[in-house]
């Protein structure tokens, strides 16, 4: 897979041909303009692009290698912004990205609700064989819970559908789930890892059941097939695993690049 600079730097050696063949007088046919779909991308990390990397100059980790700026490159797609920011949560979303849209915006994706759970402290204290955080993994695991047995989480993201409607009325509103961070399958009984892979896989498909059951008036696309086989403890792992960074537990650019064709595959990115 190529990446984003690489297929830019095509873009501009094709440009450049392009003035060649004018410079010497050569004819060509009128090209038709294509009317391409507004798009604004926004949500959590994994809209972001976290974990991919290279990162433009914030703290939202905005990557150059997002699904959205995949999606750039496309003939069909005009990426107005990705406001998509680390860290939030669906109410964080309403609160400082919509200012983003308005009656132009065509297309809006969106990740999040991850956050809304802490989804990042079960990760950090579940998944770790330290016994002084058990008493945290099991109240991060407790609130996570409760929250998505409640139906406040799917409550939550119906919220911010109806608040992207206001503010884009003429979009198509799109909402993605997150993938399994482990394979699930095939898993050896007496890992001591075997017992956090089996509860962020329960955890993992509530969160997308919850997504979906708020997503009514948006298309839901699923990303759990698209990374089958590719998890953190795979030998061809899309998403990061404990690097010791903020980069852990989030796609990398391969990753990125499935959620990129889970979402052209869903038509999400076709011509108006």
């Amino acid at each position: 897979m190529g990446t984003l600079k690489l297929r830019r730097r095509r873009t501009v050696l094709a440009a450049g041909l392009a003035t060649l063949a004018m410079a010497v007088g050569l004819a060509a046919a009128p090209a038709q303009a294509v009317d391409k779909t507004k798009y604004i991308a926004l949500g959590d990390s994994y809209a972001a692009g976290q974990g991919a990397g290279p990162y433009k100059n914030d703290t939202c980790y905005r990557s150059e290698n997002s699904y959205s700026e995949l999606a750039a490159d496309t003939k069909a797609i005009k990426l107005v912004t990705n406001a998509a920011c680390s860290g939030n949560t669906t109410q964080d979303v309403v609160a400082a990205q919509l200012l983003q849209l308005n009656k132009t915006t065509q297309l809006v994706t969106i990740t999040a609700g991850g956050n809304n759970l802490g989804f990042g402290d079960i990760v950090t204290n579940c998944g770790s064989a330290d016994p002084a955080r058990a008493a945290a993994c099991a109240r991060a695991s407790a609130t996570a819970t409760a929250l998505l047995v409640s139906g406040q989480l799917a409550r939550d993201v119906a919220a911010m559908i109806q608040s992207v409607h206001a503010a884009a009325p003429n979009a198509k509103i799109v909402v993605t789930g997150y993938p399994y961070l482990f394979d699930p399958f095939n898993l050896d009984p007496t890992d001591p890892m075997t017992p956090f892979i089996y509860q962020a896989t329960a955890l993992a498909d509530r969160l997308n059941e919850s997504i979906a059951a708020g997503a009514a008036g948006a298309q839901y696309v699923d990303v759990r097939t698209a990374f089958a086989g590719h998890g953190i403890n795979s030998e061809s792992p899309w998403i990061n695993g404990a690097t010791g960074s903020p980069d852990s537990f989030h796609p990398n650019a391969k990753g990125y690049w499935a959620y990129y064709t889970a979402l052209r595959d869903a038509d999400v990115y076709s011509a108006p």
